[in-house]
């Protein structure tokens, strides 16, 4: 009773519900803008709520948090300009559609099924928080290894043509993540002497440069063409395909919790994981896989918003944050007097059952702001193109200025963009050069932990592999996976189903 009592407090205090609602309205719009992310607008936010109560800051707080991972959609669909890394697997069919005049139909699943994941996350945080912490605590450094190199294997997901040209995207992508100086040993990496890239690439202006810049380039071959009309007769999706894409929804909802729930990981890891689970079980979608397929906006929208419930588990728990805005919220928490942990738990159970009442009602706000406003959006994709490619280069431009305040990095992001206007003109994905970058972090980094602490020893390493049944378990996943993307696992496949083709190179 007392539970139901504090998610009740939000509606019956006009004051924080209007905060929730007003921080989810500006987070969806924040996180439609390129570059301007969630982590930068919430850190914002504590030198302006400092002098306020804790519950009106947090409230604002949690309504910008769950605006922006859906609001990076919307540029996802429309400009396939991802406003955030969590939107990159939901550009690969959500722009597609766009393309076919379907923009509308896109934003609205995307939307329905942003607000289902987030419910599964809120609810999973609510019933089994201490259970999910508790697991996510038994990742030692060379589980995270293993995850990196899980998600690195889903170069084949994300590659649509040949799978080499995918593994050597991917790769181009780990190498870019490794410049800069070595955060263990301090030393220059990849820097050929030059002081501009000691502090490494920033992520963000090689993803707006390769989705972004590219596609205005590519876009110029075709400015005399006319814009194709978007069909905005039905925004929200049928009960029938609502029901028909639920299994798929619940499934990469519990990835999403799952994975944001490990410290250090997020929605953009769950959300390519997602994309790659729902690729391997979907049977027969009404489209490929990269054209447009309803499943391939259903799972990165659903995993990256139960994340976010996901990541609040170990914060409200064990008072580790689960990626960059709730360790942003801890510090909230500490300046208001409040220490994040169990001792929370015991202490102020109310703050807990706050912040899910919170995120219950910024998940509701968000499904009520992501269905209005859509005609208005999709007029982007109707413009001319000749006014339509200033607009990306300029989105572009402000995109990778913001992260930084560094030239820098516009000048990065227009050199990415070039060269992947180069890739797409032969072939080669741009999303595992995406993968590869935010990953080598948590590769690298981890790696070294899990070396480390087995005194440099490989042997050791290995046992402690085969001797943790978690680590053995991500062992066999990548096996199994690497395997399922090679030609004599395809050839394999067809002789089981009485088919005749051989091994293709």
């Amino acid at each position: 009773m007392d539970a139901l009592m504090n998610i009740l407090t939000v509606l019956t205090q006009p004051q924080l519900l209007l905060l929730v609602g007003l921080g989810t309205f500006a987070g969806i719009y924040i996180g439609a803008i390129p570059g301007l992310s969630v982590t930068m607008a919430v850190s914002i936010l504590i030198s302006f709520t400092f002098s306020w109560d804790v519950y009106p800051a947090i409230s604002l707080m949690i309504g910008i948090y769950m605006g922006g991972v859906y609001g990076g959609s919307r540029t996802a669909i429309l400009l396939n300009i991802p406003g955030a890394p969590s939107a990159i697997a939901t550009a690969l069919d959500g722009y597609p559609m766009a393309q076919r005049g379907e923009a509308g139909t896109a934003i609205g699943v995307t939307t329905v099924m942003s607000f289902i994941g987030g419910f599964v996350g809120i609810g999973v945080l609510a019933l089994a928080a201490p259970m999910v912490s508790d697991f996510a605590l038994r990742f030692q450094p060379r589980d995270y290894m293993l995850l990196a190199v899980l998600g690195i294997l889903l170069v084949g997901s994300l590659s649509q043509g040949s799978l080499t040209k995918g593994i050597f995207a991917g790769a181009l992508g780990i190498g870019i993540g490794c410049v800069g100086r070595d955060p263990l040993t301090f030393t220059e990496r990849f820097t050929f002497d030059l002081q501009l890239m000691e502090g490494g690439i920033s992520f963000i202006a090689v993803m707006i440069g390769m989705f972004g810049v590219s596609e205005a380039l590519l876009q110029l071959h075709h400015v005399d063409k006319s814009a194709v009309r978007q069909k905005i007769s039905r925004i929200l999706p049928s009960l029938a395909t609502v029901r028909k894409h639920l299994p798929l929804s619940l499934q990469t909802s519990t990835i999403g919790v799952v994975i944001g729930a490990l410290p250090g990981t997020g929605g953009d890891i769950a959300a390519l994981m997602a994309y790659d689970h729902a690729k391997r079980v979907t049977k027969d979608p009404e489209r490929p896989f990269g054209e447009g397929a309803i499943e391939g906006l259903v799972a990165p929208e659903t995993a990256n918003n139960s994340a976010v419930g996901g990541a609040f588990i170990p914060m409200m728990t064990l008072g580790i944050p689960g990626d960059a805005v709730t360790a942003i919220m801890i510090g909230a928490l500490f300046i208001h007097g409040l220490n994040p942990g169990p001792m929370l738990m015991i202490d102020q159970p109310d703050m807990f059952w706050f912040i899910v009442g919170c995120l219950i009602m910024a998940n509701c706000f968000m499904l009520l702001f992501g269905l209005t406003g859509i005609k208005l959006f999709t007029k982007i994709v109707e413009m001319p193109r000749s006014a339509l490619i200033p607009l990306i280069m300029l989105l572009s431009i402000v995109g990778a200025y913001a992260v930084n305040n560094a030239v820098a990095d516009v000048y990065w992001m227009l050199g990415f963009g070039v060269f992947g206007y180069f890739m797409r003109h032969y072939g080669y994905p741009l999303g595992p050069v995406i993968l590869g970058v935010i990953l080598s972090r948590l590769l690298d980094d981890n790696w070294r932990r899990a070396i480390i602490s087995e005194r440099e020893d490989l042997g050791r390493f290995f046992e402690g592999i085969l001797g943790s049944p978690l680590s053995l378990a991500l062992l066999i996943s990548v096996i199994l996976i690497f395997v399922s993307q090679t030609p004599v696992w395809r050839w394999g496949k067809a002789r089981l189903f009485g088919q005749t083709e051989g091994p293709r190179p």
